[in-house]
């Protein structure tokens, strides 16, 4: 019942502000059409599951009739996903329910035996549910409030369960596109529209680009399993699937559960756990080809996102740095590399915890074009690039180094001698404060200056931006910091000229950033 490939399941936003609902070969036709602003009913943190989804689903489907051509008609679509599933002349695979838990629903996997329904003991009653957050102990964003719902918030739910959860206690075991149980499944890739749609039919068009390469790499089979939903699993050691055996842009699921109606009508959910993980791949640390995510070479594992989330160090590593591989949907398409248009870069992650979630992070940065010709491009200008962005990198550096400094002079009193660890730690925010200030605008004027003509011009760029940037909100960290942080009012005078002092004369100094005093002048306001 609710065969996704006919009925109108998912609602859409046009870019005329138009609302309507799609089936999946509609929505996908409308994708490459450029034809979606929103995913109505999307939550944020379901926004690369659902995009992955579809992404995987319309390679796949193109990748059979060996065509290159994306379609924007329904029909088309209709027949392509339709021919992913030749066996199930009846769609199962592609009804949100199906009463015979012995054939395949939407991303829902069949039984073997009909007696196994009775491992189905644990009921869903909203989609929110199901979805991967934990939420345990109702403190932010409360469990179980989503009871009336759209078929479209059971579907994404379901998705980003099935692709992108971990390990969840004993017989719930997480996905294998991620390091490990308590991993995250992040994304980068380039898009040359923020619009979903745009985005969907760009990377489309980049998975069969590079397929061959992805094959090749990871030994995958051409002709592997690639709709895990559509096998037999009961949750036995042995059924436990050989990655190797596996499509490269293969869908996975990781979860057992089936969807069914309730008396009321209403979509109710039941789960069961398992022996073991759905595919054997633990030894690969997450390395299963995924296109959308980074692999660190020297420890030959996926990028697992860190709290804090894509700060402008962690992207310039992951991407520029040698030590990691950049996925494959960050390569630029031919009319990428020619294009004068501005390319955006979507980096997108959950950070897990045990037995928690600790954020979902999304960043978009605008490329131009020589700098995502250079980034994306020539090994050679990409370099010059990381190195820009590292000499950038060491001068913030120095300057939270002077301001930490600084900050634990005036914690101590104003008496160098009687700085302690503590004084130290408490440190900490304030420069976490500034490295936040100079994250929002690092990008552009890094781009702004690797595009400038001449090293004059580049060093004039970089020189304004440490000194209206850097050090301007430097100077006023500091003074928050000497109004916040605790002093005996009869020492307050002498630890802040102290702390200010010390600061600037270290600005000054040989060991800091003298060029920018002499060349634009002296802080008469700082």
């Amino acid at each position: 019942m609710y065969n996704v490939l006919k009925e109108p399941i998912f609602r859409i936003t046009t870019p005329q502000y138009q609302r309507i609902t799609a089936s999946l070969p509609e929505t996908l036709g409308l994708a490459v059409q450029d034809n979606i602003l929103s995913f109505s009913a999307l939550r944020p943190h379901q926004r690369h599951a659902w995009h992955a989804f579809l992404s995987q689903l319309g390679a796949l489907a193109l990748d059979i009739t060996e065509s290159t051509h994306l379609p924007t008609e329904t029909d088309a679509w209709e027949t392509l996903l339709r021919n992913l599933t030749p066996e199930f002349p009846e769609d199962e695979p592609w009804q949100i329910t199906v009463e015979d838990i012995t054939l395949p629903a939407f991303l829902q996997p069949p039984a073997r035996l009909k007696t196994s329904s009775s491992d189905y003991k644990d009921i869903i009653t909203a989609p929110d549910s199901l979805d991967m957050l934990v939420q345990s102990k109702n403190h932010d964003l409360k469990s179980n409030i989503a009871t009336v719902a759209g078929l479209d918030d059971w579907v994404y739910a379901l998705i980003t369960l099935q692709t992108t959860e971990g390990f969840s206690g004993a017989g719930n075991y997480g996905i294998s596109r991620m390091n490990g149980g308590l991993g995250s499944r992040s994304a980068f890739s380039l898009t040359p529209s923020l619009r979903p749609g745009a985005h969907i039919a760009r990377d489309i068009a980049a998975l069969l680009a590079n397929r061959e390469s992805v094959l090749s790499e990871y030994s995958m089979a051409s002709d592997g399993l690639s709709l895990l939903w559509t096998i037999p699993w009961d949750g036995s050691k042995g059924d436990a699937l050989s990655w190797q055996k596996l499509d490269p842009y293969y869908i996975e699921i990781c979860r057992r559960i089936r969807l069914f109606l309730g008396n009321d009508g209403k979509i109710l959910g039941r789960r069961a756990t398992s022996k073991a993980a759905r595919i054997n791949a633990k030894e690969l640390k997450g390395r299963t080809g995924d296109p959308w995510i980074p692999i660190n070479r020297k420890e030959g594992k996926s990028l697992t996102l860190a709290y804090g989330g894509f700060t402008y160090k962690r992207i310039l590593d992951y991407l520029l740095s040698s030590d990691w591989k950049r996925p494959v949907l960050c390569d630029l398409l031919p009319q990428e590399k020619i294009s004068a248009d501005t390319v955006y870069l979507v980096a997108r992650g959950m950070v897990r915890g045990q037995g928690k979630t600790e954020g979902y992070y999304e960043r978009i940065i605008p490329l131009k074009p020589r700098t995502r010709s250079a980034a994306f491009g020539s090994s050679q200008e990409a370099q010059r690039l990381h190195d820009l962005a590292r000499e950038r990198i060491d001068q913030i550096a120095t300057v939270q180094r002077f301001l930490r400094h600084a900050i634990a002079l005036f914690a101590a009193r104003g008496d160098s001698e009687a700085i302690k660890d503590s004084h130290w730690n408490l440190t900490n925010t304030w420069i976490r404060q500034l490295d936040q200030v100079l994250d929002s605008t690092f990008f552009d004027c890094l781009q702004e200056e690797f595009e400038a003509e001449g090293v004059e011009q580049r060093n004039n760029i970089r020189d304004e931006w440490l000194h209206n940037n850097a050090l301007h909100h430097a100077f006023k960290i500091l003074d928050s910091a000497i109004n916040t942080l605790p002093c005996p009012s009869i020492e307050v005078l002498q630890a802040s000229v102290a702390a200010r002092t010390l600061f600037a004369v270290r600005l000054r100094s040989n060991q800091g950033l003298p060029h920018l005093f002499s060349k634009i002048g002296e802080e008469s306001n700082e």
